[in-house]
């Protein structure tokens, strides 16, 4: 029997309490997406034009240089304007200083949406439809392709199960990935991949691997890593898995400014938050999820701290105490 000091009572004011858990937004709505141009970068898109994922929307120079020439006042010249050479940047002792070079490759959208903003040298501004699953940091990118799960939440992919077959995809490789995986990856034609953690060493030796082939005149096709969670290895939370899942076989885009994973809602829509969901994000506890039960006031915790807490229903029945500070909520 349930009243109104019975069980339904309890389990209402637990959830009051969990507003004072951190909350984390999982999707956002459309997001306004920024491609950086640099100074002799050629914008092929204007404010107010739609573009569709795939056309192309800038010219990127390979290896710019700054040269300077006459420009005749007749030409009407402007910061931001061009000239056969290049991009004009500014006026210097009677000439005017450009950005040019001969070798220009091309950037494709990678979302469709409308173009907000288009600023010469500095950026174009897209606000790309559909949905966003933000992470915290992209390498490489922007780029697309369909999504495939290689490997479980607390999962790890290694090089050797990588083949040509995966081609065209972004793989999900669960918590963690190392550079050689990465760099093979490319290899193997992959667009893209998304994972929970990337330790500082990957990310140096990542960007590494891409400057030196750069650097060899190789055209790169599109590759980005969304990194998800940070630096340390930890499972990819539930939700979010839910939400990969959901996506699997659909055509998603990486973008790194934000860093997100951009995608269209399934015909399924995406699963349903639990009210009461709730994940251990720091401490001995970290990546641990589970149930709300309820504020529990201070506790005494290692080192002697008395940190306000809250009580945690774990997938395998324990409950336990957590300091509020190193719990997390998704909204």
């Amino acid at each position: 029997m349930t009243g109104a000091n019975g069980p339904r009572a309890a389990v209402t004011s637990g959830l009051d309490d969990l507003g004072l858990v951190s909350a984390r937004r999982l999707i956002d709505g459309p997001a306004e997406v920024t491609f950086s141009l640099a100074p002799g970068d050629r914008a092929l898109v204007a404010a107010g034009e739609t573009v569709v994922a795939g056309a192309p929307i800038a010219e990127r120079l390979r290896d710019p240089v700054l040269i300077d020439r006459v420009v005749l006042a007749s030409a009407e010249p402007l910061p931001g304007g061009r000239v056969p050479e290049g991009e004009l940047l500014f006026a210097w002792r009677d000439r005017w200083r450009i950005a040019a070079g001969e070798v220009a490759e091309t950037l494709d959208s990678p979302v469709t949406g409308i173009v907000r903003d288009v600023r010469p040298g500095s950026a174009i501004v897209i606000q790309a439809s559909g949905r966003a699953l933000h992470g915290i940091v992209t390498l490489g990118g922007p780029t697309r392709g369909r999504i495939h799960i290689a490997a479980g939440s607390d999962g790890e992919l290694r090089s050797a199960g990588l083949d040509v077959g995966l081609a065209g995809t972004i793989l999900v490789v669960g918590s963690r990935i190392d550079a050689e995986t990465l760099t093979r990856a490319r290899a193997m034609g992959v667009r893209g991949i998304v994972v929970g953690g990337l330790a500082s060493k990957e990310r140096r030796d990542f960007t590494a691997s891409e400057r030196r082939q750069r650097a060899a005149l190789h055209r790169l096709a599109p590759y980005a890593v969304l990194v998800l969670e940070g630096a340390s290895r930890r499972p990819l939370p539930a939700p979010v898995m839910d939400i990969l899942h959901a996506l699997e076989g659909h055509e998603v885009a990486i973008v790194g400014d934000p860093p997100m994973l951009i995608f269209e809602t399934p015909d399924g829509g995406v699963p349903v938050l639990r009210p009461d969901y709730v994940r251990v994000r720091g401490g001995a506890l970290a990546g641990r999820e589970g149930s709300w039960a309820g504020i529990v006031g201070p506790r005494r915790f290692a080192g002697g701290v008395h940190l306000e807490a809250g009580s945690v229903r774990f997938e395998d029945g324990s409950v336990t105490a957590v300091p509020l500070g190193d719990l997390e909520r998704f909204v």
